[in-house]
């Protein structure tokens, strides 16, 4: 698969305009939701390349990352006239992305789309690496298909709309890469001043980051292998995210730090990761993001939401473990009186 373009942005119109001008196009649409339209949208409308752009509007929220939004979508695509030649950029964060190409994906059997990410979280994870979908049934990205955007746009702009708790949310997804790279950038990412991140200049962070993404799914592009390097701390992640969802709904960053304490745990007891590096890792998790509240009477329904991961092989339930930082084994199954006493620990906070 051919490396996505990613390009780390000084110049947002004369990046955006030189996007759209690489995609030739009929008709021009803007996806965003209710906050990005009212935050965002006004970095970027009076661009000249979006002179003719038709704005399409969804609610916010991953609750609204639905089978009804997207026909939302699929509904406003067809109004405004449509064809397999138009192009859509997605200005948003992960749902407007994930949800965005899949509409364009779909639409007329895949038009072309350009993201736009406007949360740390969407910069470093979700625009990157051609996912998109939808949830489904109560369950995280249930629906989707994979197809690279045409180009993604990073630009630290945007991080200034965001909530402390929103560059959290994207910042957990940083420190998975670090645990998944090499040692230096993992402690790099521990010692940043994460109170300052709205105010000093992250980029550089945010490119090795991203390259990090890059790396792993050119490698890579459908999950057949060393992709799922990066559902590190996702398997129960995905559900806490599921559990919350069923209750308050919780950001997706936040699930994956309380789930890297679990299968980092697993992982010190499986594949023998370091137990210094569990107890740091597992401090600045719990210092920044404390802790969802669930007891041992939630278990069975915490692992009927592991149960329906992507990942699992017939009934077992499959984690990707680390040996060491950088250190990746994918593949790696737990039984349910592991997963509990995983579940034990990340309690104890």
């Amino acid at each position: 698969m051919e490396k996505q373009k990613v390009i780390l942005s000084r110049d947002l119109k004369q990046s955006l305009c030189t996007a759209i001008g690489e995609c030739p196009h009929d008709r021009l649409f803007v996806l965003c939701d209710e906050t990005t339209q009212k935050c965002c949208w006004p970095i970027v409308q009076t661009f000249d390349c979006l002179n003719e752009a038709q704005l399409i509007t969804i609610g916010a929220t991953d609750t609204n990352k639905t089978l009804e939004s997207l026909a939302h979508v699929w509904s406003k695509l067809q109004q405004g006239g449509a064809t397999r030649h138009s192009l859509m950029v997605n200005l948003g964060g992960g749902m407007v992305t994930d949800l965005g190409g899949f509409a364009a994906s779909t639409f007329k059997r895949g038009i072309q789309y350009i993201n736009i990410p406007t949360t740390l979280l969407s910069m470093v994870d979700a625009s990157v690496g051609g996912k998109t979908g939808i949830n489904f049934g109560g369950l995280k990205n249930e629906v989707g298909v994979f197809n690279n955007a045409a180009s993604v746009i990073l630009d630290t702009t945007f991080l200034r709309t965001l909530d402390m708790e929103n560059l959290l949310s994207g910042y957990a997804e940083m420190l998975k890469h670090g645990l998944i790279s090499d040692k230096e950038h993992w402690a790099e990412l521990l010692s940043y001043p994460i109170e300052t991140i709205k105010t000093t200049d992250i980029a550089a962070l945010l490119e090795r980051s991203v390259a990090v993404k890059q790396r792993i799914v050119t490698e890579d592009p459908t999950e057949q292998g060393i992709r799922k390097a990066l559902n590190l701390g996702h398997t129960a992640g995905h559900a806490f995210e599921s559990f919350a969802m069923r209750r308050t709904p919780v950001l997706h960053g936040y699930a994956v730090a309380w789930g890297l304490i679990v299968e980092l745990y697993l992982s010190t007891v499986k594949t023998e990761f370091p137990v210094d590096k569990l107890r740091q890792t597992v401090q600045f998790i719990r210092e920044h993001y404390g802790q969802l509240t669930v007891t041992c009477k939630d278990y069975p329904e915490l692992l009927e939401l592991m149960h329906h991961d992507k990942k699992n092989i017939g009934s077992d339930i499959n984690f990707t473990l680390l040996g060491d930082i950088g250190d990746i084994r994918i593949n790696q199954t737990a039984n349910e009186d592991e997963i509990k006493e995983a579940l034990d620990f990340y309690r104890e906070g």
